[in-house]
């Protein structure tokens, strides 16, 4: 019977630097799920890659003193070390300036646009670099990118436009009738009611300001803009065709099963995608994961703060697997994650060094001390050792469960919760003591028997999220890794098997004051930060310039608040009899929330002396009093340095 496919894809990392360990973490969350999925009898396909053009590799490349090919294929290279280095079994690294994908995204532009889903025209908004993101004015948050906070520039540009708005209530229906399309379910509900029910603005698709992209080929002044380009490579990377021609590899495992992504590029994959899917009538993918971010325990990783934490560091001294057991165990399944040197030792000395590695140590230690390493199943059984029995084979099915939901860090807790029952069942059955007794050397033999075959159970879940360590172990015990129909009864390990006669220390115990030391020394000079103005002060926006003659028609004057009392009926205003000179003016101001009448008499305060009356409230001002205001809209009247007599002209 053929094994039933699945793929799965992470997004393919963007080529503008080295990936650190919260980067990293998406490879090797994804891994762990493709091998748990062979594990349980599919037939996987495993894509991963690099996303190459744009304008911030365009820039990048410029200040290198590179080409942008010659950029990108460095960084890509090592992007792919790094997920080597960390041991996943991806099966394509697929690159966006691989010819075969750059022909495809030329062909489906061109067929979306013949097709009348896109359509030619002008953008202009507020643009964000990193995120390669046009916005409007309404979207930003704080006057920043909503998706990343940077900084955004106003743009103006011929562009290609996608309309988005024709396939908005089919993709509402779809997420409606397929709840386990966007998961987690907090996921969904975000792209619902912040973006999809309010409405979709058409998607600008092109851009002319720089050249690093693949050209629109029937308009060569326009790059295909990145995520056409870079979405896409989920179906070139099986060898789809625009023109129908498609590799079996398409036929095969598409629609994808599982497309697993960080939370911030969520949008992109649940409403862009989906809806360019439908422009060329092909299936939508089956689920979209959008996972949290591992972050440094001090706050966001950073260059000029110096704490940004790379794999290959993080290996050097913990090791690959150890490494993949604290990012896949540590981080929540909606929330994110948080990773210090300091943990990882805590993790390596308590989860790893003492339940696991521990456990392993013993057990073959005592077989080799008591039995010359020979395991033997006398099947002296009592009820603890049902109790050990139930426990190793229901893991299977408590991890399976985890899994189904990808819920990962709980199908670990699950493994290592066995890991710990068999230290339980070490210290309720004391072998030590029984080796004691000559007439209780089979009740012995059964204790240590149980304790390998259940280490073999766990071992062998163990290998999607540690491969080594479990292969090591297995190694250890003289035993294969299980089939997982093979873990559906307990004695599957041959009666009267040797295992090694010296155990290997899986994970040694590490000194933290040591451990940081080495960071210290491996870890770069945080940049040095750019000198920031401690008071930046009020940017406001421009006013059209006016000549020296224009200012000289503005009368300003010293003014001295002689009286001052509330305008009837008014919440913002007060009246102010103001000297000016030899005569007195009564000046309106809405100034009330900031000063009482009592704060305004005796006070300085500069007046422009030649406006046109007016009436306010129904009381008639003869001037203006001049406040200066901040960012939150206190007010602050505008006094002179010195004591100057009120009638005196400011100029």
């Amino acid at each position: 019977m053929a094994k039933k496919p699945y793929y799965i894809t992470t997004a393919i990392a963007y080529t503008s630097g080295k990936p650190h360990i919260g980067n990293t973490y998406e490879i090797v969350l994804a891994d762990s799920i493709a091998r748990y999925k062979r594990f349980v009898g599919y037939d996987v396909r495993f894509q991963t890659g690099t996303d190459e053009h744009g304008q911030k590799i365009e820039e990048k490349a410029a200040q290198a003193g590179v080409t942008p090919k010659e950029f990108v294929d460095k960084t890509a290279g090592e992007i792919k070390r790094i997920w080597d280095l960390m041991n996943t079994s991806y099966d394509k690294f697929i690159r966006t300036t691989d010819e075969e994908h750059e022909k495809q995204v030329q062909k489906i532009f061109r067929k979306l646009y013949d097709k009348g889903d896109i359509y030619k025209g002008e953008y202009e908004g507020m643009y964000c670099t990193p995120c390669e993101s046009f916005f409007t004015e309404s979207q930003l948050v704080d006057g920043k990118c909503p998706d990343c906070g940077r900084e955004v520039q106003p743009a103006k540009e011929e562009a290609y436009f996608f309309k988005m708005s024709k396939y908005q209530q089919q993709l509402i229906n779809h997420i409606n009738k397929n709840p386990e399309f966007i998961q987690p379910e907090s996921r969904k509900n975000e792209m619902m009611n912040n973006f999809l029910l309010p409405g979709l603005q058409d998607l600008c698709v092109s851009r002319t300001s720089f050249k690093w992209g693949i050209p629109v080929d029937f308009d060569p002044d326009h790059v295909i803009y990145v995520w056409i380009d870079a979405l896409t490579n989920y179906i070139t990377g099986l060898g789809f065709d625009a023109d129908g021609r498609h590799d079996r590899l398409y036929d095969k495992y598409w629609p994808c099963d599982l497309h697993l992504i960080g939370k911030d590029i969520l949008r992109f994959h649940t409403i862009y995608w989906p809806i360019m899917l439908m422009a060329l009538d092909l299936p939508l993918p089956k689920q979209v994961f959008g996972h949290p971010w591992l972050i440094q325990s001090d706050g966001k990783m950073s260059k000029s703060r110096g704490n940004v934490i790379y794999a290959d560091d993080l290996v050097a001294l913990f090791g690959v697997d150890a490494v993949r057991y604290f990012v896949l165990h540590e981080m929540p399944f909606e929330n994110d994650g948080v990773i210090s040197w300091e943990l990882m030792v805590e993790r390596l000395n308590s989860d790893l060094a003492n339940t696991l590695g521990n456990l392993v140590n013993r057990t073959i230690s005592m077989s080799n001390k008591y039995f010359d390493g020979v395991v033997t199943n006398k099947k002296v059984n009592e009820a603890v050792d049902k109790e050990l029995m139930d426990y190793a084979l229901d893991t299977r099915l408590r991890v399976s469960k985890a899994m189904d939901k990808l819920r990962v860090a709980d199908a670990m807790t699950e493994i290592f919760n066995l890991f710990k029952r068999c230290n339980k069942y070490i210290d309720e059955t004391m072998p030590w003591a029984l080796a004691k007794e000559e007439d209780k050397q089979d009740r012995l033999a059964t204790v240590l028997y149980n304790l390998v075959e259940s280490i073999i159970i766990g071992a062998t879940l163990l290998e999607p999220y540690m491969p080594e360590t479990s292969e090591k172990i297995l190694a250890q015990l003289n035993a294969s890794k299980r089939k997982v129909n093979d873990l559906v009864r307990f004695g599957g390990y041959p009666s009267g098997t040797k295992v090694t006669a010296t155990p290997e220390i899986l994970f040694a115990r590490l000194d933290l004051d040591e451990v940081m030391t080495k960071v210290a020394e491996m870890m770069p000079e945080p940049e040095p930060e750019p000198e920031v103005d401690e008071n930046p002060g009020i940017d406001i926006e421009k006013k059209e310039e006016i000549s020296i003659d224009d200012f000289d028609k503005v009368q300003l004057q010293v003014g001295e608040v002689i009286a001052c009392e509330e305008v009837p009926k008014s919440k913002k205003l007060l009246c102010s009899q103001v000297k000016i000179g030899s005569e007195v003016r009564q000046i309106v101001s809405g100034i009330k929330a900031h000063y009482s009448p009592a704060d305004m008499v005796g006070k300085k305060v500069v007046v422009v002396t030649n406006l046109k009356p007016a009436k306010l409230a129904g009381v008639e001002s003869q001037g203006m009093i001049l406040c200066a205001e901040d960012a939150e809209g206190n007010l602050s009247l505008v006094t002179t340095e010195k004591d100057v007599p009120h009638g005196a002209e400011i100029r």
